[in-house]
């Protein structure tokens, strides 16, 4: 674990997440925790600095999450954010206003004083434009607190207990919107907690590494291995660690893309000296998602089906206590609503799916990771081009891009949709621009005309987006010529379907997979 480790307090926003990729990306380790976490826990981990997230509460309404004072006595650093900012005001005896109604957008911050390590770098000759959203706002700063920043509407932007180390302020500094909001959690980091940039990865691999020898000792592991580049990372790591006593096991659950079972086995055997153990399972994973249509259930039976496998596999297998997973931050924060009060999204069958009655521990050394830094870990591990920048694919694999029941039929469908996508993408450049982009198989038929034939036949959804870690997306404006093309060519050579629409919707509110 690096040297300093910063808490982020999570009081339910939906940029929490944000704050802590924009410490680690400044090279310090974070973690977020719910605003409820018992204060011994967070004790133990020993944080260098504490960032109170914003939230959607009102401080002043029944309920509202309160701060821990206990928090305050730890005598770290403290930035507050928003929220976090209105917490520290009333916990500390200041004075807040609650609004009718929320700011939401620009601002122009005017910093108050010139010595500020806050605002360290910045530029002094004009305001800086940052992002608001809130309600409350602060009227009288506590005892002990000075005004270090203010905008056009509000006197209080911006205050700090200079002497305790405990600033606050009223905007988003970790949206990209806030100009230099970067350099603020910077200074906050390094000027104000003199801090040491110590997360890199090639300490995450080093660390890791010793971590796993600790932990598994000489018993063996069994790996869920897809090919893709977290299971990919999660084996070569454990490989360096415990050598053979490792077992990667890929499942052809019946459910992947045209020819990518024979791609990932024959890639991974010729190129890694893992134990790979290839589990045909189709029929098994197929016979119990008949009939099912809610998407949540189908990804428990997977979920449950895959464990199950794994199980059978490792009773073959001398000593085997664990199993290990390609598990991401951004599963965790998706699957469970312990981290703040916000609601569970979906179950990721690498989270949700998992029996209360499952035989092997799990390791799953990437949970604290966000999708950037996987990648990053795999340059670290010398793995090629075309595994570390592998477009991400779903647990679930193709059951929840198939809407509605899944069948051998509508997944041979969508199969030969989505390589013409794989293959436009590919030639057009564009799978390297995008984050991700796929086809799903609507739960739908449509009328259509081919030649002088009325057609009733499937829809085919095109999905492509933007994104960095997968928290937020954005639709991805393809050029039209290659939309164009791919709708052309999947209604020409894929027999069942008659037309292609285009998802222009962004995450949030839409999720990236459709189900």
């Amino acid at each position: 674990m690096p040297r300093n480790t910063v808490l982020i307090i999570d009081y339910g926003s939906q940029v929490t997440q944000l704050i802590a990729r924009r410490v680690r990306e400044a090279g310090v380790y974070s973690e977020i925790h719910p605003f409820d976490t018992d204060i011994a826990k967070i004790k133990a981990l020993s944080p260098a600095a504490i960032i109170l997230s914003g939230g959607p509460a009102s401080v002043g309404e029944a309920h509202a999450p309160e701060l821990n004072t206990a928090l305050l006595e730890l005598q770290v650093p403290i930035l507050g954010i928003c929220y976090g900012m209105q917490l520290l005001a009333q916990t500390l005896k200041g004075t807040l206003a609650t609004s009718t109604t929320r700011k939401y957008g620009p601002a122009e911050l005017t910093a108050t004083t010139s010595d500020c390590p806050l605002w360290q770098g910045l530029p002094k000759d004009r305001p800086l434009r940052v992002w608001m959203s809130h309600g409350d706002r602060v009227l009288a700063v506590p005892e002990g607190f000075e005004v270090i920043g203010k905008t056009e509407t509000l006197d209080i932007a911006a205050m700090a207990d200079v002497k305790r180390k405990i600033y606050a302020v009223q905007f988003h500094p970790e949206v990209h919107h806030t100009e230099e909001g970067h350099r603020i959690l910077q200074n906050f980091l390094f000027a104000i907690c003199n801090m040491t940039a110590d997360w890199t990865m090639s300490n995450f691999v080093n660390e890791e590494i010793a971590r796993l020898k600790a932990e598994v000792g000489e018993r063996h592991v069994v790996c869920a291995l897809s090919g893709g580049i977290d299971s990919t990372v999660v084996a070569v790591l454990l490989h360096k660690a415990i050598g053979h006593r490792l077992h990667c096991i890929f499942v052809d659950n019946g459910l992947l893309r045209a020819g990518e079972a024979q791609n990932v086995t024959e890639y991974l055997g010729k190129h890694f000296d893992l134990n790979l153990i290839h589990v045909q399972a189709s029929q098994r994973f197929l016979s119990r998602l008949a009939d099912v249509e809610d998407p949540e259930k189908k990804r428990k039976i997977i979920g449950h089906t895959f464990i199950e496998i794994f199980d059978e596999e490792a009773k073959k297998l001398p000593k085997v206590d664990f199993l290990a997973q390609g598990t991401l931050y951004p599963d965790v924060i998706e699957s469970v609503s312990s981290r703040g009060p916000s609601a569970v999204i979906k179950s990721h069958h690498n989270v949700g799916g998992l029996p209360e009655t499952m035989q092997l521990k799990l390791i799953e050394p990437l949970r604290e990771l966000f999708k950037d830094e996987v990648r990053k870990v795999g340059q670290e591990l010398g793995l090629p081009e075309q595994i570390i920048w592998r477009q991400p694919f779903p647990g679930p694999g193709l059951a929840i891009r198939v809407l509605g029941k899944v069948s051998e039929n509508r997944l041979e469908i969508l199969r030969n949709a989505d390589r013409i996508v794989q293959e436009e993408m590919r030639t057009s450049g564009y799978d390297r621009k995008v984050w991700q982009g796929f086809a799903v198989l609507l739960p739908l038929r449509t009328v259509g005309v081919m030649g002088d034939d009325r057609t009733y036949e499937h829809v085919i959804a095109l999905r492509v987006v933007d994104s960095v870690d997968a928290m937020t997306a954005d639709w991805s404006r393809l050029p039209y010529d290659l939309v164009a093309r791919i709708s052309s060519r999947i209604i020409n050579e894929v027999k069942g379907v008659n037309r292609v629409v285009y998802d222009v919707s962004s995450k949030p509110p839409s999720t990236i997979e459709w189900e």
